[in-house]
Parts: C-alpha cells; sequence; structure tokens
C-alpha cells in the first residue's frame, strides 16, 4: 500500500488490511483481551460512542501511524544525527538532552510532509483562494515546519533550539492519541543506539542512500551503517 509498483496494489493492499482488520474485531469481541482493540470495541458496544466504520477506520490508522510513523521517524533521525556529528555526540555525553533531541527531529525530518486530508464541508478562503465545499485539501506539514517567518535558519538542524513547536503529531482535535508512546519509543531508541553504538557511521554516501518513492512519506528503505570510528 505504501509503496505499489502499479495503481492496483494500493486497492488489494487496502482490502487485504481492511479484511485483517474486520476478522480482528470479531475475534476480540469474541474473546476480549487487555488491549487497545477490545478497549475500542468496549466503546463501541457498550457506551454507542463509535460507529462501526469509525471503529474499523481507528484500527487501520493506530495500525500505520503506531508502526510505520514511529520507526522512519527512528531511521531518519539516526541519518540526521550522523549528518552532524557534534550533536550526536553531545547526546552521548548529555543522554538528558534527548527529549530535546526527539522534538527538533519531529519538526526537522519527520517522514510525513502532509496531514492527512481535509474536505471542507463548506466554501472557505485561504490566504485570498476560494477553497470549495468538498474538494481534497492537503495541508504542506514540511512547508510548516521550514516556514522562515517561524523558525530562525529553519534548515538548520539543532537541538539546542528554542522553538521546536511543530505539527508532526498533528494539533487540536486532530493531535495524536499515541503522542506519549510515539515520543518514548523514539527517544528509548536513540538512547539504545547513541550509548550502544558511539562511533556509529554511515556505510554509503548519503546520495546513495534508498528512499521511498511515493508522496505520502520521505522515508528510507535501508540505513547501511558500520559500527567503525567516525570520520
Amino acid at each position: 500500500m505504501l509503496e505499489p509498483k502499479s495503481p492496483t496494489d494500493v486497492a488489494a493492499a487496502v482490502a487485504h488490511i481492511h479484511d485483517y482488520l474486520l476478522d480482528l474485531i470479531a475475534l476480540r469481541r469474541r474473546d476480549p483481551d487487555d488491549n487497545l482493540i477490545s478497549g475500542l470495541i468496549s466503546v463501541r458496544d457498550e457506551q454507542d460512542r463509535l460507529g462501526e466504520n469509525e471503529l474499523l477506520s481507528l484500527a487501520f490508522l493506530i495500525l500505520m501511524a503506531g508502526i510505520d510513523n514511529t520507526r522512519h521517524v527512528i531511521s531518519s533521525g539516526v541519518l540526521t544525527l550522523l549528518q552532524h556529528p557534534e550533536q550526536f555526540d553531545a547526546l552521548h555525553a548529555r543522554p538528558e538532552l534527548l527529549p530535546e533531541a526527539v522534538e527538533e527531529l519531529l519538526r526537522h525530518t519527520t517522514p510525513n510532509h502532509t496531514a492527512i486530508r481535509r474536505f471542507p464541508t463548506r466554501d472557505v478562503e485561504i490566504g485570498g483562494t476560494v477553497v470549495p465545499a468538498g474538494d481534497t485539501v492537503l495541508l504542506c506539514l514540511a512547508s510548516a515546519h521550514r516556514d522562515p517567518s517561524r523558525y530562525p535558519d529553519p534548515d538548520r538542524f539543532d537541538i539546542g533550539r528554542q522553538d521546536k513547536a511543530h505539527l508532526a503529531l498533528g494539533h487540536g482535535l486532530h493531535y495524536c492519541l499515541g503522542a506519549p508512546l510515539a515520543r518514548l519509543q523514539i527517544r528509548v531508541a536513540l538512547d539504545v543506539i547513541i550509548r550502544t553504538f558511539p562511533t556509529l557511521a554511515l556505510s554509503l554516501p548519503v546520495e546513495k542512500l534508498p528512499w521511498r518513492r511515493t508522496f505520502r512519506s520521505h522515508a528510507l528503505k535501508q540505513l547501511p551503517v558500520t559500527l567503525g570510528t567516525r570520520p
């Protein structure tokens, strides 16, 4: 679904995931457990706070956002730190700076360059442009995160940056329900990598690294590294 070889691959992959989640929801209805899916089913069946389609949609979103996005922030984050060895070394010396580094990585290196599609329910005017009701609107998070009117020298990666606020985890009503877990996973992964492999280095030139070919996310396919001494 995320890197199709043809347009039909997307439909087939979505249908497969859809059927898998339907089977999983049916299983957890019969045999509930102490897990998130069972909790969502309880909200649906006992509290009537979700429709069946909303339950399925939430399960799909949690599956994709909770796995794919986080792992790509970690891999792209390691790459960014290796490209800024002085900041890699600073985190090795002062791991208490890792929460700040995570926020700067989410601003600077987040894999999602656009937000989930929006559909205005009425005509709206934004920046002098009328967006008709029902049209698809894609919000460019990458542009917002590199806005020079908000961030001084926005292309610079700097874990000491004062203003590291970002939209990588959404905002307001659309704020990520897994934000604390995502931050924790990224921080723990980077902490273990930096402490365990202080001489980590790229084993390929940056321009030869393989990237996923899709507009959905700017994500590495692989990050080949060596445990030798960094130049």
